[in-house]
Order: structure tokens, then C-alpha cells, then sequence
């Protein structure tokens, strides 16, 4: 059999039993086991688990179960909604501040939480009630949460990341701090459109009720005392010191990502205990339930994607797929566009795990070859991917959403999202004119490659 029909015949019975509804982990250990048993030395089935086990002996990877932990221990604690109702309340006078509030919310928990879904739900339950409240549209309302979620898996310390920086073999500490310009420009961003639409609807609110209409809640003016807003404060600055605490023990070189990752979920069950009481086992019981079903599944789906890989490579798919794509001698940025529209065809159906495991020993060496610097090309893939948490058909925090708010139409919540959607094109289009955004920052942190 031809490479060629290898390679064909590998991507179609992936895609057969992807789309069978079999679970992503499941699927690709089948799709890896069942090549192996029919194109590999029969004695190499006896090694499944001790690749596996090889490919996941990685200290970095060990950060994985314990930032979930913290994250975890946050996102099940009130921190999320008092951290939203804090920034609100002193950002209320801003044009639009209740819109730029949720970013800012959204921003924050998802650099402490790490998780785009429990952001979206931490922020969303008391977000998208009050905006609703204050007049807001339901897609409005509903997209601004859903897109402030997806900063969980770019802003530090991200996931996904840590799978780019193993797959990549880029330095985890590099990504992180290469992740933290783009995001300010993401909520910046966001938070443009949210002054932008909050005035449109404002204008249409006035219209309506200079005609005789009803008057709608964004007329009305909330006014919080100076008191008021101090007394916010103390429930949400110890979080706050918390993530300041991690980045400088991770970038000022006290603690590796795996030590910064115990230090954050020690730290993070502290705060809980002190702050909100919660340290009985009936409380602490849903965040290591949580933390151990969310570890166990994503790291059964980091060990058959890496099986996987392995079988790609020994059978030289990935590496042919490379020398072909290099062999179509594409200019630089085209070669960057087919890749990146793969990845968001990918992103309709996969979720950022699978796509970066896929795809990384085929995309990789083309784009290094083409002189791609890796730590900014995984910022781009990261922001491509977070479109695929927002739009259809199988937007993860679309349906986040619609557990939280079930009374917004799915159709409403969708054309909510779209715009965020062209913002993250535009964010893309910007770090490819100006790729120091990303790099800058770990440049000079860290010194130049």
C-alpha cells in the first residue's frame, strides 16, 4: 500500500469513527491501536501502554491536574460573581461599563481559573442576568460572556498551552508570557465593541421612549457610594493577589510550571477556606470530584492523542504530510492561511486538545521551515481555536450559555457571538503586522532566542 493511501485511509477512518459519536479519547486509541495491529510489527501492541506512559512522562504535563485543581477550587467558590460585582460597581459611570465589566470579569477569573467553560459559567450566572436587567439585549448579553470566556484558554495559565509547549517542545514559560499581550488586545477589543453596542442600544432605548414607548432599564442611572465600592474589595483582592503571586513565582525564576501550579492550588483551597468558608469535606467534596473528572478525561485524551501521533509517525504519515506541504512551495502567508483555515475547519468539530495533539507533527515543520517563530504561531493557533469555542455548530461555550441562560434562543446567542468572532480575526490580523505583541513580551522578559 502507497504512503499515499495509508495516509487517506488513516484521516477517513478517523473521521468515520469521530463522527460514529464515540468519545474523543476512545476514538482516537481505537483508530491508533486498530493501524497498529494491521501495519506495525505485531509485537508493538505489547508497547501500547508503555508509550503511552513514555509519551505522558512529562513534568510539564503534571501542571495539568493541579492548575485544574485551582481552578476548580475558584470557580466553585462565590469569587467569580463577587469579582464581577466588584468591577461593575466601580466602572458603572463608564459608557458601557456593565458590557466592559464582564470582560474585565471574564478576563481575570479566566486567568485564575484557566478555563474557558468555568469561566463562562462563574461570570455568565451573575453577568447575564444583570446585564438583561439593565436592558441589554439577550445576544448581546449572552456573546459578550461567551467570548470573554474563550480568554481561559489564552491568558496564563492555559491548558492549552501547556499541550502546545509539549507538542512544540517550546519553552511553557515563553507561551504564557507571549499569551498576555494578546489578551489585553482581545479585551480591548471586546471591550471597544461593548462601549460601541451599549451605546447603539442606548440610542434606540432613548428613541423609543421620546416617542412614547415604555422606558427601558438602560435609561435608568445606578449610583453606588464611594463606601460601597470599598466594601468589594476585600473578598476579591486576596484572588487577585493570588494570580499576581503566581506569575512572579513563575516568571521571576522561584518555581518551576509544576511547582507554580501546586503553590496556585494550595494557595487557591486556602483562600476558599479563609475567605468563604469552605473547607468542610461537603465542600470541598464537588471541587475534587470536579478536578478529578476534568483531569482524568483530558489527560485519557492527551495519552490516545499522543498514541496517536506515534502512530502517524511511525507509519510516516505526518511526515509525509510535511514534505508535501512544504513541497507545494506556498509563499509564507499563504502557506500560514491554509494552515490556520484547517485549524478552524478542525475547530468546527474538535476541541483545542485533539486539534493541537492532531495536528502539530504536520503543521509544525512546515511553518518552522518557513521561519514561523513556534511561541507566536501558537498565540495565532490559541486565538483560532477560541473561535471554535464561540461559533457553530459545536461552539463549546455556545452551549455553556444556553445552560446558563436556557431562556435565550440558541439563534439569538449565535448571532451574539459573531462579531466577537470577526474581532478575534482582526486580533489575528494584527499580531501578523505586528507579531511583537506577542514575542515582545517574553523577549524581554527572558531574553531573545
Amino acid at each position: 500500500m502507497s504512503d499515499l493511501t495509508l495516509g487517506l485511509l488513516f484521516g477517513g477512518v478517523t473521521l468515520l469513527v469521530m463522527f460514529s459519536g464515540m468519545p474523543i479519547a476512545f476514538a482516537l486509541g481505537v483508530v491508533a491501536v486498530t493501524f497498529m495491529y494491521f501495519f506495525m510489527p505485531a509485537a508493538s501492541l505489547d508497547t501500547v501502554t508503555q508509550n503511552v506512559y513514555e509519551e505522558m512522562a512529562s513534568i510539564t504535563l503534571l501542571s495539568i491536574p493541579l492548575f485544574i485543581l485551582k481552578g476548580a477550587a475558584i470557580g466553585k467558590s462565590p469569587a467569580g460573581k463577587d469579582l464581577y460585582s466588584a468591577i461593575h460597581v466601580w466602572l458603572n459611570k463608564v459608557p458601557g461599563g456593565l458590557g466592559i465589566a464582564n470582560v474585565f470579569a471574564c478576563a481575570l477569573f479566566a486567568a485564575m481559573a484557566g478555563s474557558s467553560p468555568a469561566t463562562c459559567s462563574a461570570i455568565g450566572s451573575a453577568g447575564i442576568p444583570e446585564m438583561r436587567r439593565r436592558g441589554y439585549s439577550p445576544g448581546f448579553a449572552a456573546g459578550i460572556i461567551a467570548a470573554g470566556g474563550t480568554l481561559g484558554i489564552l491568558l496564563p495559565p492555559s491548558i492549552t498551552m501547556i499541550l502546545y509547549a509539549v507538542a512544540a517542545e517550546q519553552s511553557l514559560g515563553r507561551l504564557f508570557l507571549a499569551g498576555i499581550g494578546p489578551g489585553i488586545l482581545l479585551v480591548g477589543l471586546f471591550s471597544g465593541y461593548a462601549v460601541y453596542r451599549a451605546k447603539k442600544e442606548y440610542a434606540v432605548a432613548f428613541t423609543l421612549y421620546e416617542g412614547g414607548g415604555t422606558k427601558s432599564a438602560y435609561l435608568d442611572e445606578e449610583h453606588f457610594t464611594l463606601s460601597q465600592k470599598v466594601e468589594m474589595l476585600p473578598r476579591v483582592l486576596p484572588f487577585i493577589i493570588l494570580l499576581i503571586g503566581v506569575m512572579i513565582a513563575l516568571y521571576g525564576g522561584y518555581a518551576t510550571p509544576s511547582e507554580t501550579a501546586g503553590l496556585g492550588a494550595l494557595l487557591a483551597m486556602i483562600l476558599i477556606a479563609i475567605v468563604y468558608g469552605l473547607w468542610k469535606p461537603k465542600d470541598l467534596a464537588p471541587i475534587l470530584g470536579s478536578t478529578i473528572k476534568e483531569s482524568t478525561m483530558l489527560l485519557l485524551i492527551i495519552g490516545m492523542a499522543l498514541l496517536y501521533s506515534y502512530v502517524m509517525s511511525y507509519l510516516h504519515i505526518s511526515q509525509d504530510a510535511a514534505q508535501w506541504v512544504v513541497g507545494m512551495h506556498l509563499s509564507k502567508w499563504v502557506l500560514l492561511s491554509v494552515i490556520l483555515l484547517m485549524v478552524i475547519v478542525f475547530g468546527f468539530f474538535l476541541p483545542p486538545v485533539s486539534i493541537i495533539l492532531m495536528t502539530a507533527p504536520i503543521i509544525l515543520p512546515p511553518l518552522k521551515a518557513a521561519g514561523f517563530d513556534l511561541i507566536w504561531f501558537g498565540v495565532v493557533m490559541t486565538i483560532v481555536m477560541e473561535m471554535g469555542l464561540i461559533h457553530p455548530p459545536v461552539g463549546l461555550n455556545i452551549f455553556v450559555i444556553k445552560n446558563i441562560a436556557p431562556d435565550i434562543p440558541l439563534k439569538d446567542v449565535i448571532w451574539g457571538v459573531m462579531p466577537f468572532v470577526a474581532l478575534m480575526f482582526i486580533a489575528v490580523f494584527l499580531l501578523c503586522l505586528f507579531p511583537e505583541i506577542a514575542v515582545g513580551l517574553p523577549n524581554l522578559v527572558m531574553g531573545e532566542k
